[in-house]
């Protein structure tokens, strides 16, 4: 049985590739997300990957939440932080209550009370996905704005994953899924 031949080299053919995949799984819908509180800078510039790779409009940074120009995010981002839209705000409810006008439907990506696995949840066409600190998760005076939470379901002994992971697992569901339920 033949595999699926060499790894593709030609950053022309890997550009066509990307091109073709954007064409084909873009959705009209507009997703972004809220990183509230997060300590690690290397988590930022993973985020800034994620966002880009999955066509997110934007990154919202609140409270702690480093930001760019900072150097480790530079590093993990790998220039995805120079395309990427991105803005801050200083306090975590008040990012929220913004996102809330300019329509968004905020969802964490939490276990919490009532939460849902991720792909059980009827995704609107404006979706902001809600990503708490590292440590402490999505706080309750921004968790109490959000419209609903899902989680992953973890199927080892691990209770979570990287906040950066999550969101891409999560994020590429709600960018790819063809249809608002």
């Amino acid at each position: 049985m033949d595999g699926p031949g060499k790894t593709m080299r030609s950053k022309t053919g890997v550009r066509q590739l990307h091109k073709e995949s954007r064409e084909r799984y873009r959705s009209s819908r507009e997703l972004a997300f809220l990183l509230q509180d997060w300590d690690d800078p290397y988590n930022v510039g993973g985020m800034f990957r994620v966002a880009d790779a999955c066509g997110a409009a934007e990154l919202i940074m609140s409270g702690k939440t480093p930001l760019p120009p900072h150097p480790q995010i530079a590093v993990t981002s790998l220039g995805s932080h120079r395309r990427i839209r991105w803005r801050n705000f200083e306090r975590n409810d008040a990012a929220a209550a913004r996102l809330r006008e300019e329509g968004f439907e905020l969802v964490a990506v939490e276990i919490a009370e009532g939460a849902v696995p991720f792909f059980e949840h009827p995704f609107g066409d404006k979706v902001c996905l809600v990503l708490g600190n590292e440590v402490n998760g999505v706080y309750g005076s921004v968790l109490k704005q959000c419209t609903a939470a899902v989680y992953i379901p973890m199927l080892g002994k691990g209770r979570s994953m990287n906040v950066h992971v999550a969101a891409a697992i999560v994020g590429y569901h709600v960018a790819l899924e063809t249809e608002s339920k």
